[in-house]
């Protein structure tokens, strides 16, 4: 009778409150404010429907539970608002305990005994409407007018809730409040003036403006209003993992999950629903990493999983889910239609809308989820500019579409979900109105000046793209989809920054994928004949074969080489300093917008009309610019995406097939090698260079006879550079190019196997590397194989052949033109050398070159080479100990990540800021915000699958721990990085990674035999064998020998080998003399000293160290640098002789 609501309903304990931490936060703020001052407080949430808002309240009923509390909950309806004072009647009817009474007599007996001492008995028959119940009707009510009636209702209300008070402190939970009348309103706000009393609200926005009394308590200076945002991903996927009683769901799965309920929690719920009916989702046994065997389907076989401090909150320590959910095979999550009840949604807001605008969002859904108002407007017939802004404005006023600047502000909108905020209507209404929109009209004016400024749109609800898509018949849908594509065909390329190429070099001269009948070849026919150049001839005529050289005389210096190569570089710097014509390109990079607003949906448009070799095409594009950015994962998706089109055009024999098939396996050569799945990446580079008619050798006789026919290749190339030749055919530079990637990978991949004969197969790769780019005649491509071969030598040990190379590069740069292109591959040799000379130990000099390299592309304006220099300009500075530079650079790394959101060089940022505390002596930034970070990133698509970055960043966690003697913790961040130790890359942010790992083991090396473990001695003996093998392996650089051999004394010294103890010791000493490496040679002579004196170690000597570490600020006003270096860990020894 009195509505009674579900927010009395059980709640599952067992089912915490997800993603909403927030707003309860604000409840448990304002209860606090309201318990100390006894003052009436409101607090107000808004949110659209399926946002929550009920969840949050039946949580607020349950934390509210208290024998000092009252609680009353109610649940409004739309009926509600047209019944006058029915919120009022309904919360008196709880507080006066009427709605457990099965009878009207027995509310009646109630009723009287609670009014008696508030209320003449001749009134009682007041309350026969409100109540329903049936008091005798005396005179003079019978004679009371309907207002005096009301007031006089609301006197005792009144003093009944006065009176309630007293005994116990009451909360109105009211749940719709969008519904309350205006009366109970009116009512509200003369309670909360006069009784103490806390008011929680939920509600949607109001349709029309509120009345008088619900703005007044909004402005109430005692309200908190707030508007509630979406769920956050991570919640979303913690939702589905609860829901469904799985340890972890696929990427894929949470991916739709998120995109598609935008973080609104009841879309997220229909969704999975849906998917459950179409019988999508598989459940199975999680498979054990180690029984896991890699294959490229199962190569990103990798869960998001449940957060772990939530899994042991519900389930407990001992409880564990072993299942994991899975999609069935060959399904295409994209490709299924929306739940009914999310198209009614849709459906209901297309109707309310114009019929010009349902035109304007039907065309839309064509194109995509994303669209730019150029190809909108190219779609919508007869329609004007004007016109079409001033609907776009309404329809993002109207939140169906959202509009960004620029790709960059879309990316970071998609990264997050709008997170609740309070609003202060309070402040608002204080405002002076000057200057404010007068009315919805200026309102209107005012957001088409700020979408005509904006370059990319997006539907806020993919749903709405998904219903409005389906409303359009299948022939217009095809003619729609070929428009689209012949719209988006002619900017399908990259940017003009990047010289407007192909993802995948000459892609296009290889395949006809053109829709327009004035092809690319008839366009450049046309132009010849009127005596303009073509872009590609352009370039070629700019490339000048360079003469023999007497730069470098045979009996120069390395110390006059050396200056020779830093001058030149000061001069390049000088010269762009100087702004000289065509030297510097000012414009960023748009490759990335152009990947998401054109090159995805133009594959979308062609397979839709049924054009596979033309999708295939766009697939292999995408898939080849994701590898630039390095997402892995997503190159991974869209190669997938290719592999479906190539198995149903298996029977093509054209040559364009045979590239198209050559360069889907060189792009999964190259995913596979930065996953460090080098077999997997073997066997796809020999299949795309079979594909190339470029077969690899298998056996020794064929390697034989190929690297004695390179041997003669490479001499011919290098001795007629000086001779002029025609260029290659486009045809043959796209096969060229694709060769040139695959020696690149398959000569580092050899590197890193133990077995002596495969170095002669890394020797071969690296000479058709440089065959290969010396027959394209490209610069660029020359220099780079160039540079590559002279690091193969030196890892080699060539003394000889590594110099000459890499002096035959600089020769090459210092005989280009410094305009275009020319000063990118003067800046990237810069860069190359100063990387390059870092491997070998040359600190010094890679400082040098590292600094000058970052100048040149900071003013290249290049800020993803640019993070790549900063980021190994940082480690010679660290390891020199020259700590003011150091910081100047990490300040600069710091800025650029922040700026250009990039989840890579901030990972490094941080690692760096690790290092400098567990070796420097100082902190830049806190232990707590780069474990922070750590936690929040870890799900990061690009550092989850990048091989190296987050190795290093669990292996310096791991350290800090053992160092404080806290296994525990030790256990989680070492296991954690044991589970990337196996993606074993030849790169040396890998190498990097490896080295921390294996310190954090030597630590605990340590432990096992101070407990005496009987595992201790074969512990040992493999983590000596760890590390010998390290060092001896080519692809570990030298710059992190003294390390290893540091950790191998220490080994050696806990198990009672002082012999090998002291020959390690003396050789990681030596190195760090050579190399200038301040830091280790400053380690190594402090736990010499260690581990040879009469001290007594300390279990807590970390734990010390840690706490008088000073911030960078104390020690550049204390000037503390003597004393930092004592900062240092001690490896503890207490055990000086063999116990085994």
């Amino acid at each position: 009778m009195f509505g009674m609501t579900y927010l009395t309903s059980d709640r599952n304990e067992g089912y915490p409150l997800l993603g909403r931490d927030e707003e309860i936060k604000y409840f448990t703020c304002t209860m606090r404010e309201f318990l100390i001052s006894n003052c009436s407080r409101v607090l107000m949430y808004e949110g659209l429907s399926g946002y929550g808002k009920s969840q949050i309240l039946k949580e607020i009923e349950r934390l509210a539970q208290s024998k000092n509390h009252r609680t009353i909950a109610i649940a409004l309806t739309k009926i509600s608002f047209h019944q006058n004072f029915y919120t009022i009647q309904i919360l008196m009817a709880n507080v006066l305990g009427l709605d457990s009474c099965r009878h009207y007599k027995e509310r009646q007996s109630n009723l009287q005994n609670k009014v008696k001492t508030l209320l003449n008995e001749k009134f009682y028959c007041i309350l026969n409407d409100i109540f329903h119940v049936q008091f005798p009707i005396s005179r003079e009510v019978s004679t009371m007018s309907t207002s005096r009636r009301q007031k006089q209702l609301e006197a005792l209300f009144m003093k009944i809730l006065k009176q309630t008070v007293k005994e116990k402190r009451i909360i109105f939970l009211i749940d719709e409040g969008q519904f309350v009348d205006s009366a109970s309103w009116a009512f509200l706000e003369e309670l909360i003036r006069t009784v103490p009393i806390f008011i929680v609200m939920s509600l949607s926005p109001f349709l029309d403006t509120p009345c008088d009394a619900a703005s007044t308590i909004m402005k109430n200076r005692n309200t908190t209003y707030v508007t509630m945002g979406a769920v956050q991903p991570k919640d979303i996927r913690n939702k589905v993992c609860l829901d469904l009683n799985v340890s972890g769901i696929p990427k894929e799965l949470n991916s739709y999950l998120v995109e598609g309920s935008c973080g609104i929690p009841f879309h997220c719920g229909e969704l999975l629903k849906n998917l459950d009916r179409h019988r999508v989702l598989v459940f199975q046994p999680m498979e054990s990493k180690e029984k896991a065997n890699v294959a490229w389907n199962n190569l990103f076989k990798n869960y998001t999983k449940i957060t772990e401090g939530l899994k042991i909150a519900t389930l407990g320590h001992d409880k564990k889910i072993k299942e994991v959910c899975d999609l069935t095979k060959d399904v295409r999550l994209k490709n299924l239609s929306p739940p009914a009840s999310l198209k009614e949604i849709s459906l209901v807001q297309l109707d309310s809308m114009s019929l010009s605008h349902q035109m304007l969002v039907r065309c839309a859904a064509i194109i995509g989820l994303t669209f730019t108002p150029d190809l909108l407007f190219e779609m919508l017939p007869c329609w004007n500019l004007k016109t079409m802004i001033k609907a776009l404005a309404t329809l993002v006023k109207s939140n169906i579409f959202s509009c960004f600047r620029n790709g960059k502000e879309l990316r970071l909108a998609l990264k997050q979900n709008p997170a609740s905020f309070e609003v202060h209507y309070r402040s608002l209404s204080l405002k002076p109105r000057e200057g404010m929109p007068c009315g919805h009209q200026e309102e209107l004016r005012e957001l088409e000046s700020e979408v005509i400024e904006c370059h990319i749109f997006r539907f806020c609800r993919p749903v709405m793209q998904k219903t409005a898509y389906e409303l359009w018949l299948k022939d217009q849908k095809k003619a729609m989809h070929l428009k689209c594509a012949c719209f988006l065909e002619e900017i399908a390329h990259k940017c003009k920054r990047c010289r407007s190429g192909d993802f995948i070099p000459y892609h296009h001269f290889t395949v006809d994928i053109r829709l327009n009948t004035l092809d690319l070849d008839t366009i450049r026919k046309m132009a010849k004949s009127q005596g303009f150049k073509v872009e590609e001839e352009i370039i070629f005529s700019k490339i000048e074969i360079p003469k023999k050289s007497d730069i470098f005389p045979e009996n120069i210096s390395s110390e006059e080489i050396r200056e020779k190569v830093l001058s030149f570089f000061d001069v390049i710097i000088v010269k762009m300093r100087s702004s000289e014509a065509d030297i510097i390109l000012l414009e960023s990079c748009q490759c990335e917008d152009i990947l998401e607003v054109v090159t995805m949906p133009l594959a979308h448009h062609f397979l839709i009309l049924g054009e596979k070799n033309k999708a295939l095409y766009y697939f292999l594009e995408i898939a080849s610019t994701y590898l630039i950015m390095n997402d892995n994962y997503m190159a991974y998706v869209y190669l997938n995406e290719g592999e479906r089109l190539l198995k149903t055009l298996r029977n093509e024999t054209s040559w364009s097939h045979t590239f198209e098939s050559a360069a889907f396996y060189n792009l999964k050569g190259q995913v596979c090698f930065n996953m460090g799945q080098m077999r997997l990446a073997r066997k796809m580079l020999r299949k795309a260079l079979k594909l190339l008619n470029h077969n690899f050798p298998s056996n020794f006789i064929s390697l034989f006879l190929q690297t004695h026919v390179e041997s003669n290749r490479l001499f011919h190339y290098v001795d007629q550079q000086a001779q002029e030749s025609l260029p290659p055919g486009k045809k043959r530079l796209a096969q060229l190019y694709q060769q040139t990637t695959c020696f690149s990978l398959l000569w580092r991949i050899y590197s890193l196997n133990d077995f002596f004969h495969y170095k002669y197969y890394a020797h071969l790769a690296a000479m058709m590397q440089v065959n290969s780019a010396l027959e394209t005649q490209d610069n660029f491509q020359i220099i780079k194989a160039y540079l590559d071969y002279s690091v193969h030598q030196q890892l080699a040990g060539d003394q000889g052949m590594w110099s000459k190379y890499e002096i035959m590069a600089i020769e090459q740069i210092m005989n280009l033109p410094l305009k275009g292109q020319g000063i990118e591959i003067v800046t990237y040799v810069a860069d190359t050398l100063g990387f390059n000379k870092l491997l070998m130990g040359h600190l010094e000099l890679a400082i040098d070159l590292g600094s000058r390299a970052q100048t040149m592309w900071g003013l290249l304006q290049n800020p993803n080479r640019q993070y790549s220099v900063l980021c190994w300009l940082s480690r010679p500075l660290f390891l020199r100990n020259r700590h003011t530079q150091l910081i100047q650079t990490l300040g600069w790394l710091w800025d650029l990540s922040v700026i250009e959101e990039h989840i890579l060089s901030k990972a490094f940022f941080y690692f760096a800021c690790l290092d400098i505390m567990l070796y420097s002596g100082f902190v830049y930034r806190t232990f707590e915000e780069c474990l922070e970070f750590i936690h929040q990133s870890e799900d990061n698509r690009i550092l989850n699958f990048h091989s190296g970055i987050l190795l290093g960043l669990y292996s310096c966690l791991a350290i800090w721990y053992a160092r404080l003697q806290d296994w525990d913790c030790f256990h989680v961040f070492s296991n954690k990085a044991k589970n990337l130790v196996p993606r074993k890359t030849p790169t040396a942010l890998y190498s990097q990674g490896i080295c921390r790992y294996l310190e954090g083991q030597v630590l605990y090396l340590q432990k096992q035999i101070e407990e005496r473990s009987e595992w201790a001695q074969d512990t040992g003996v493999v983590l000596l064998k760890n590390l010998e093998t390290l060092v001896a392996q080519n692809t570990t650089a030298v710059i992190f020998h003294p390390r290893l051999y540091h950790l191998m004394a220490y080994v050696c010294l806990l198990m009672g080998n002082g012999q090998n103890c002291d020959l390690f010791l003396n050789t990681a000493l030596q190195l760090s003399e050579t190399q200038g490496n301040v830091l280790e040679k400053c380690w190594l002579n402090m736990n010499k000293e260690w581990w040879y004196s009469s001290s007594e170690p300390s279990k807590e000597q970390w734990h010390q160290t840690v706490l008088r570490l000073p911030s960078w600020d104390k020690v550049v006003s204390s000037k503390l640098s003597l004393d930092i270096q004592r900062n240092k860990f001690l490896m503890r020894v207490n055990i000086l002789d063999n116990p085994f």
